[in-house]
This record gives structure tokens, sequence and C-alpha cells, in this order.
């Protein structure tokens, strides 16, 4: 792959196909799409899909996209949400030609209501939501029509102005299209399209107390809009018929049509908004930004480019067919960005100390190391060596087993950019623990001296003692166990308790000052990013974004 840019944004699948046969035909003049998130929690993985298809769509057109707020729902909505979205989809990439909100028409949705009565179809209904439930039928039998659905128009009229006015309370009364109670999609059986919610809502206060159904207001929004394709995924395919329905019978003006593509479905991972919310309202996690979420905030905090998630959403495709895409393509896209971007520096997460004996007491020398071997541009950076120094715990064994190539007794290793050293006493304390190595050094085998005696298999990094960083180190795993999914288990039961390892250790003394979203490569360790929230000047906090190496191949999943 040459560059994460160089695969087509504009990669076909069936929706581009059929956006330019609606272009050549002349059934639109201009693509209008639109990104239409309800603001009931964080955007997540699944959403960047969405996002990326709309506005790279309308991008390759010569259209325009619109972030519209589906807020319809004034109980589960907050203006949290509403930022957090903004934030996210700008920091994907991408700037929205209009910002809407679904409140905005909230009035025209209201006059849409009052033509449908007028019609003859629509009545206020007085069942309770179980009722009607019940009464809606099952696939194989026809629904039972209420007996309020005959009520005359004025009669109709009347009732729903007092619900305007709030006369009636929560669950009172609703409002339902009238369409046919057996119709075979379940979605015509007279769906409601109006309820009664006293609450405060986040963008119109509290001029309203009755708010339209998400199925009856989306159709109205793109009309209103002049949406030309209205992007959404499989789940709604049942709902289109009511969608053309509304367009039809409200009389807009502009004609919207509906297309569903697969959503994103990720391997130890969940996607519904719900299921996320539970994990940060029962505290499993550190908030929506937590970077063991799939959230494009927790993405973002773990280290994760705009580049890579745009590059795995064009690599994934738009289909009709559902499918589950393994993790480890989207690790993949975020390698291949880092690996020529991220300057690779050594840390060491679980120190051992060493001192090497017949280094000079006192003595501090500066070593040059380049800052990434793929990308010369990126220059050098001068590090320090001394007498003491931290290496890897698992780079010493006592009693190693064949063919180990690291430290142990008598055995020679490089220090990576410095010198051979040599094992030649371990001290442990009262426990048998080992704390400290003593070693010694050939000053001969400096790096890049071009030393060309003996050889050594075994190459270790290490960080000088003295001006050592104290960091924290995140090491991060799946937080959901695909494979103890049960049919009757809760998603809850499958949380990895091993999603979260903490470490305290050392970074060289160059990265003091390393600010919240920098990136780098630890070697041997992966790559890992400053954290936004929880560093201290001078006392960084890493998130491991990803290890060095995968045995996926993109293509071959």
């Amino acid at each position: 792959m040459v560059g994460l840019e160089s695969k087509s944004a504009s990669s076909n699948n069936f929706i581009k196909t059929i956006v330019a046969e609606d272009l050549a035909a002349g059934r639109v003049t201009e693509v209008v799409t639109r990104f239409p998130p309800e603001p009931n929690g964080y955007l997540h993985i699944g959403h960047a899909k969405s996002i990326c298809l709309n506005f790279e769509l309308a991008d390759e057109f010569k259209g325009r996209t619109n972030l519209r707020f589906d807020d319809t729902n004034p109980v589960k909505e907050d203006v949290e949400y509403v930022e957090s979205i903004k934030r996210d989809v700008q920091w994907l990439g991408f700037e929205w030609d209009g910002l809407f909100f679904a409140s905005d028409y909230f009035g025209q949705m209201y006059d849409k209501a009052l033509l449908l009565i007028r019609k003859g179809l629509a009545y206020v209904d007085d069942q309770s939501v179980d009722q009607i439930r019940e009464n809606r039928g099952t696939l194989t039998e026809p629904g039972v029509e209420s007996p309020y659905r005959n009520r005359s128009v004025e009669e109709n009229l009347d009732l729903f102005e007092r619900m305007r006015k709030g006369e009636f309370a929560n669950g009172e009364k609703v409002l339902r299209a009238k369409i046919d109670m057996a119709s075979p999609n379940v979605n015509l059986r007279d769906p409601v399209i109006y309820r009664i919610v006293h609450a405060h809502h986040h963008n119109t206060g509290d001029a309203w107390c009755i708010y339209p159904m998400y199925a009856f207001a989306h159709p109205l929004e793109d009309a209103i809009e002049g949406v030309t394709h209205s992007i959404c995924t499989l789940e709604f395919e049942d709902q289109r018929p009511f969608y053309d329905w509304v367009v039809e019978h409200c009389e807009t003006e502009a004609k919207p049509r509906q297309y569903e593509f697969n959503r994103l479905n990720l391997t130890n991972t969940v996607m519904s908004k719900r299921k996320l919310k539970q994990l940060v309202d029962e505290k499993v996690v550190d908030g929506w930004d937590d970077p063991r979420m799939p959230t494009i905030s927790g993405l973002r905090r773990k280290g994760y480019t705009p580049e890579a998630i745009r590059a795995f959403c064009r690599e994934i495709g738009v289909a009709k067919s559902y499918g589950v895409v393994d993790e480890r393509m989207l690790e993949h896209f975020i390698r291949e960005d880092l690996k020529l971007k991220a300057p690779r520096t050594m840390a060491v997460l679980r120190p051992l100390k060493v001192v090497i004996t017949n280094y000079p007491e006192g003595e501090t020398e500066w070593l040059e190391a380049e800052n990434n071997s793929e990308n010369e541009e990126m220059g050098t950076r001068r590090i320090p060596f001394s007498r003491e120094i931290y290496i890897e715990q698992d780079d010493f064994m006592e009693v190693p087993p064949p063919k180990y190539f690291r430290l142990f007794p008598g055995n020679e290793v490089r220090l990576k950019h410095a010198y051979f050293i040599k094992c030649e006493e371990v001290v442990k304390n009262d426990a048998g623990e080992v704390v400290e190595l003593r070693c010694t050094y050939d000053p001969e085998t400096k790096s890049g001296s071009g030393f060309s005696g003996r050889k050594v298999k075994g190459t270790i990094h290490w960080v000088e003692a003295s001006q050592a960083v104290p960091a924290t180190f995140r090491l991060y795993e799946p937080l959901i166990r695909d494979e103890d999914e049960g049919e009757d288990s809760s998603f809850l039961e499958r949380i990895n308790p091993n999603s979260l390892e903490t470490l305290e250790g050392f970074v060289e003394p160059g990265m003091k000052d390393a600010a919240g979203q920098d990136k780098f490569q630890f070697f041997r360790h992966g790559y890992f990013n400053v954290d936004p929230k929880d560093s201290a000047p001078g006392r960084p906090v890493f998130n491991r974004i990803v290890s060095l190496k995968s045995s996926f191949e993109v293509g071959k999943a």
C-alpha cells in the first residue's frame, strides 16, 4: 500500500452507481446527502462509516451534505451529545454544508400531521402503548383496528389541537397514521406518528409537549432540506414503504428516496448506543472517551488518526449483506498511517536497573539516534548514556531457555544505539527477586563506530537512569470477548477483566514535554499516544494504540 489516501475515496459501490444513474437520467441535478444522528450518545466507529459514505459521496459528485440532529425525543437527548457529534465529524475531516435540527421543523411537521388528519389519513387513538402493541398483530396474523380508528376529521383535529396545548398526560393519547392494519408489512399497520411527552427540550425548551416519531419526522426532514439520497442502514429497509408513504401523502415538494446499506459490525465490540451508555453509567469504563470504547472520542483518545479511520471505512466498503469485520483490519490501518509519521523512541515499561561497573562514575555522554529508520526526513535526536540505565525485566532471565538471546549471566547483548554489555552479577532482595544487574561494557562497540569484531544475537532497548522521565503506560485488550457469547448471555458477562493493564516505567528525557495526542513508536512495544486528559507536565501517560505486528492481511479477512 503506497499510502492511506491511495485508495480512492470514490471506490465503486451500489449507492454510488445509483447516484450516477440518477444524475445521468436527470432525476436529480445536485446530490444532497445528510448525516442524521440522534444526540442521545457519542458517535462510534459504525457512525464513522456512515459519515464517510455520505460526505465523500456528495464531495465526489460536487454536491452537499448536511449535519442534522434528529432530536425528536427530549427525554434522551442532550447538548453534550450535540457538541460531541459536531467535534467528531470535524475531527474526521469533514465540514457540513448545513447544520440543522429536526426540532427546527416541528411547526412544519405539525402542519403536515394536520394535513393527514384532514385527508382522513390520521387519527387520535386513546389506546395505551401496550394495547397498541398487542393489537398490532404478528408477521402471520393481521392487526386489530383501534376502536377509535373511525373518529371524524373534526374530532381528530380537536383532540390533536388539545394534545398540542398540553391538556393530556403522557401516554394518554397518540396520533396514528391510518394505513392498513392487515398489511404484510407490520410498519404500515397504523404506525404512531405523534406522542405526548411533557419534557424540556434542549433546543425548543417547553414550546412543545407533543413530539413526532422518528419514522414520521425523518422523511419530512429529508424533504424539507431537499435531500436526494437518504442513506441509512439495513434495519430501516422495512421502514422504507412508510418513508415513501409520508413523502407522498404529506405532499412534499421534494421527493427524497431512501437507500440502505450494511451497518458495521466489528469483532470484540458492541455498537449499540444503549449498551455503550450502560457501560458508562455503570462505570465499567471511564466515560464515553475511554480508550477501550469504540466511540470516535475513545478511538481519538487512544491514538487513532482520522486518516486511518477514513481508510478503514473505504476498505470495508458498502454492501447489502451483513457481515462482521475483524478488528485487526482497523489496527492494520493505524499501523500503516503511523509507520512513517511516528518518532521511534525507547521506553521501559517494567524497569530493571543495570549498573555498568566499568563505565566512569559521574560521566554522561550523548548518543545520536535516528527518529525513524524508515523516514530519514524525521532526522535524529540525542539520548544520554551513563553508568546506570533501566532495561526491561523481560529482557533478562537468570536461567534462560534454549535460543534465548537477551541478557543472562555471562551473556552479551547490544544496547540499541549504544554499546555491547555483558551480565557479570545478579543482585537480589531478601525475597529472592532480581532487583539489579551488574554489567560491563565494551567501549569499542559503540553503535555507528564501524566495529566489526564479534557478533551478538540480541539487541535490547534501555533508558538512562538519572534523566529518565517517569511515565504511566496503559496496555489494552478488547473490552468485549466474542468467544464467550451465548444465546442468553448478557453482554456485561462478556466483559474482559484484563482489558486494561497499567504499568509505571520510564521514557527518554526528550519526551518530558510530550503534548497530549503526540504519537510515538516505542521500540518493540508498539505505537503509543500521549493521553490528553490524564498526562501532567513532566509526567506523561501513554495509551498503547496498537502493537507492532499482526498476522492480519487486508483482502484476506
